[in-house]
């Protein structure tokens, strides 16, 4: 770095360029609604569930640089998840079944979120359930608590109340557990977004009616694989969600769709793993983007991406990101 100038290698971009740090604007407002509102120094986030809880990766890498860390799904109580195994490579991408496997809201209050409370990058806490008392147990026990930014629903879990259906694959029950949670925080709420549905404007329209401050999608799309040696299915759950660049052109898709009817900010997930991936999806209509399966293969993916934004917006000319943010849009 010399007064504000790096030379690096543009992932997805082939050629090498100077870039000006310092003259650039990447911040941005995910809860523009929200009183507390949740501003990210830079776009680039990680998805929940393979960054673990931040700690893992901040051996490694310098995780203050990024726009936010969201962590793995926390549930009421500590999940054991699904039988092995639980991953699957295929071509393009990757199938898991981890089934929300995590520590639980209690251990997350007193073992991680007193590590959070002393980093700048915020962090998002991921909160999954069963039931909609579920949901408000989990977020009300959150908060207050120092080192928690702001809350992202994951309603692709099945409602045992509604006889198993996802919260997520119905406008009803998703606008229900979203207004519940949203009348007991004060945290800016996210919404993460099924794709496994006929109609995701639907379901984001239902969501945005019920207060989420902002949208994250796309989840998993369901799918499985079969071992034709052992003649049965791969994953000791039988199925699971398919993440990775295979299903990047079905993420963009459904981001570019529903940033035509919600006005609010959404967050593209699925499939990004170099800076053209996240442009992309930031000209489709996404304020912010996840990394998720590219973490497993490269630890310093998010952070090459980040620096991959900067350095098209300094070839371009462009200083502000959110001259970039739709312009796709037709």
């Amino acid at each position: 770095m010399i007064q504000g100038i790096s030379l690096q290698r543009l992932p997805c971009y082939n050629k090498i360029i100077a870039v000006r740090t310092n003259s650039l604007n990447l911040r941005v407002q995910l809860a523009p609604r929200h009183p507390k509102g949740l501003m990210l120094d830079n776009p680039v986030m990680t998805a929940s569930g393979t960054f673990g809880y931040g700690t893992e990766y901040s051996k490694i890498i310098d995780i203050q640089k990024l726009g936010a860390i969201v962590c793995k799904g926390t549930t009421l109580m500590p999940r054991r998840g699904n039988p092995q195994p639980r991953l699957v490579e295929t071509v393009g991408g990757l199938l898991n079944s981890v089934g929300l496997e995590n520590i639980g809201v209690d251990a997350v209050i007193k073992d991680k979120a007193p590590i959070w409370a002393s980093w700048r990058v915020p962090v998002i806490v991921n909160v999954a359930g069963e039931t909609i008392e579920e949901y408000t147990q989990v977020v009300t026990r959150l908060e207050g608590i120092p080192g928690v930014s702001g809350i992202e629903l994951n309603i692709s879990c099945p409602n045992i109340s509604a006889g198993g259906i996802e919260f997520g694959v119905n406008p009803k029950l998703a606008a229900e557990v979203t207004s519940a949670v949203k009348a007991v925080t004060s945290l800016p709420v996210m919404v993460k977004l099924s794709p496994n549905v006929t109609d995701i404007k639907e379901i984001a329209l239902a969501v945005e009616s019920a207060g989420a401050d902002a949208i994250s999608l796309i989840n998993t799309v369901k799918g499985i694989a079969i071992d034709i040696s052992k003649r049965k299915p791969c994953l000791g759950n039988i199925t699971g969600g398919l993440s990775g660049p295979a299903i990047k052109p079905i993420a963009l898709y459904m981001v570019y769709e529903v940033a035509k009817v919600v006005h609010i900010p959404l967050i593209g997930c699925g499939g990004i793993g170099c800076a053209a991936d996240a442009l992309e999806f930031i000209m489709g209509g996404a304020s912010a983007v996840q990394v998720g399966s590219a973490n497993l293969t490269n630890p310093r993916a998010n952070l090459n991406i980040l620096e991959g934004i900067k350095h098209f917006m300094s070839d371009k000319g462009i200083h502000n990101l959110a001259e970039l943010i739709g312009v796709a849009q037709v």
